[in-house]
């Protein structure tokens, strides 16, 4: 396609609009005090709650968008923080005109880097333009860049464009030396010695989400011995840190179900908080290209809207026997709370 729509001359841009961002984000971590961080900017915004972090990358990521990629290209760019959930660019552009439809999360994992804890990622997909109707399975380049901690001295990226597989890079930020990185999940047959969990960061049904995992686990390896851990768990406080522990081989079974358990939270008379959204999991394709089996609680592929507003339940498998041993069992933990829709 011309007039700049080629994967590969966004993938390009994305990744020097990554590297940006990252290094102010850095920046400003080695500048601040942790508090600054954390202060709530903005708590009443589509998505997230929006720290002061968040603000640094925000500042950026439009500027950037806009000089680095639309130039070329109008595209539609939707990211929390901006007015609406999204802004086409060059601005005053249709929304008719643009040939991608880009998906941001300037930083995914704010908690964990704005108090120093674990890095972040900033997140990319881009999909061909098909207005509302676009949605995670239409994204074709996926990029995901990691916001290391002040003092880790290497930094990853991994991307991917549709069918051409997932690559990676190592930065060392010391030196500038950057050194290849091949993406290879687990290869082992079950989770037995290995870390599988269900994602429960915040308070609010904790316990049914638990309970789950319990199920699941008993389910797949059996009873607990004494004196023995069968499986470990990683609350890695971030959806794209997530997707790269399974593509890396750290994690061999991921699920984030939060929007499942939201008639729980209501017989309770309270509210559903925080669950995943598009942004947290537009890289997934890199993920998948990667050989990691990502789909939704059915089984199904991802396929929400690529918007602000939309909660998004998701399993990640790190392979076909991993999902072998575990799916059924999921499926009927969640079907015999009522927790499947019809």
């Amino acid at each position: 396609m011309s007039g700049g729509g080629d994967a590969h001359e966004l993938l390009a841009a994305i990744r020097r609009i990554h590297e940006r961002v990252r290094d102010a984000v850095v920046a400003e971590s080695e500048r601040a005090r942790v508090e600054e961080l954390a202060e709530v900017a903005d708590d009443e915004s589509e998505g997230d709650t929006i720290y002061a972090v968040d603000r640094v990358s925000e500042e950026v990521v439009v500027e950037l968008f806009e000089s680095e990629a639309a130039a070329r290209t109008p595209l539609v760019l939707v990211a929390e923080g901006i007015e609406g959930g999204r802004v086409t660019l060059p601005r005053g552009t249709p929304e008719s005109d643009a040939v991608w439809r880009v998906v941001v999360d300037p930083i995914d994992g704010t908690r964990g880097i704005m108090y120093q804890k674990r890095s972040a990622w900033v997140l990319t997909g881009a999909a061909r333009n098909r207005g509302d109707e676009t949605t995670l399975r239409d994204i074709e380049v996926a990029v995901q860049t990691e916001i290391p901690l002040v003092k880790q001295h290497l930094s990853d990226t991994l991307w991917a464009v549709r069918g051409g597989g997932a690559r990676g890079e190592r930065l060392n930020r010391l030196t500038g030396e950057r050194t290849p990185l091949s993406p290879r999940p687990s290869r082992a047959a079950s989770i037995r010695h290995g870390f599988a969990m269900l994602a429960r960061f915040f308070p609010g049904a904790r316990d049914e989400l638990a309970a789950i995992d319990e199920e699941v686990v008993r389910g797949a390896l059996g009873p607990v011995e004494a004196g023995k851990a069968h499986c470990f768990e990683d609350q890695y406080l971030s959806s794209g840190g997530q997707l790269y522990e399974l593509m890396v081989g750290h994690d061999r079974f991921v699920a984030d179900l939060r929007p499942l358990v939201e008639a729980v939270i209501n017989a309770r008379g309270e509210t559903l908080g925080i669950c995943c959204h598009p942004y947290d999991l537009c890289t997934e394709l890199i993920a998948r290209e990667a050989g990691v089996i990502v789909t939704d609680e059915r089984g199904e592929p991802l396929s929400a809207p690529l918007g602000v507003e939309p909660d998004v339940a998701w399993v990640g498998y790190a392979n076909e026997s991993i999902r072998r041993e575990i799916e059924p069992r999921l499926r009927e933990a969640l079907a015999r709370r009522g927790l499947l829709a019809a």
